[in-house]
């Protein structure tokens, strides 16, 4: 049974194939520690982040149970899956596929679906939720691509694709698929920017910089009142009238035929001045 499904906006890069063997657990622990010390500047030694990381310890039993997954021990699996829940606070499905370099920081509360992809590069903050929306045994979690960015507490649910480099904002629900190099933010998730990039590598820490849709909005609304009120300013100028007693005479259609007349005045005058013929 196929899990890709046609007609999507992004194309996320797939995950690196997990290296064989006992020495290819340790390559793939040493990007980790890499990963980790790259994505964390309070990552001061080598001892440090191997003893005291819960996300990466995570990850490492996580590749673990992976392993015995795909060799049809489900159970055992699963044990291992729910002992690492217990000892590092992020639970991972032993079916969820995940790339090499992945951090996952503080890790608390972190929940990745059974049919969950993520990609290299990606940094996962806490609280962060993979989740399905559907009954089905299909594909039916999220697919993160390369260098992606989940801030803390996002929600990203069902088989939607996030493309390489994207940023999601703490907080967002996401429910539909987002282009690559795009920022989204909100409930539901809303694409804000996107970012032209040619190459996709470590995810991106200045997180902390999203557009904010709602200042824009509340910006925007205040400049056109603020236009609106010189309107009205001019308005009162015209008719000699204070604004109480203009807002009095406007109700009572008063000042209808004034009005033109006044307007009507003032742009003849000012095509006198600027010498053209005024429109008749």
């Amino acid at each position: 049974m196929s899990l890709k499904r046609p007609g999507l906006r992004a194309q996320p890069s797939p995950p690196s194939r997990e290296r064989r063997g006992v020495l290819g657990f340790i390559k793939d622990a040493v990007d980790d520690i890499q990963a980790v010390r790259r994505g964390d500047p309070a990552a001061r030694t080598l001892a440090e982040v191997v003893t005291t990381y819960p996300g990466l310890h995570a990850l490492w039993m996580h590749r673990i149970s992976h392993r015995l997954w795909g060799r049809g021990h489900h159970l055992s699996a699963r044990m291992l899956s729910h002992y690492s829940r217990h000892l590092t606070g992020v639970e991972i499905h032993p079916g969820a596929v995940i790339g090499r370099r992945v951090f996952i920081d503080h890790g608390m509360g972190v929940v990745i679906g059974e049919t969950s992809v993520v990609g290299d590069d990606c940094l996962i903050y806490k609280g962060v939720v993979l989740g399905g929306t559907s009954l089905q045994r299909t594909k039916r979690h999220p697919t993160i691509g390369k260098g992606v960015t989940i801030g803390s507490n996002a929600c990203i649910l069902g088989a939607v694709s996030i493309g390489d480099g994207a940023r999601v904002g703490s907080g967002s629900v996401v429910v539909k698929d987002v282009e690559t190099c795009a920022t989204v933010v909100g409930i539901p998730g809303r694409v804000v920017s996107k970012e032209a990039k040619k190459t996709v590598g470590p995810p991106d820490l200045d997180h902390d910089r999203l557009p904010d849709p709602m200042q824009r909005i509340v910006r925007d609304l205040l400049e056109h009142i603020d236009s609106l009120s010189n309107r009205l300013h001019i308005l009162e100028q015209l008719v000699d009238l204070s604004p109480e007693e203009l807002a009095e005479k406007l109700q009572r259609h008063e000042l209808q035929d004034a009005l033109e007349q006044e307007f009507l005045m003032a742009y003849q005058e000012d095509c006198v001045k600027k010498g053209s013929e005024p429109v008749r």
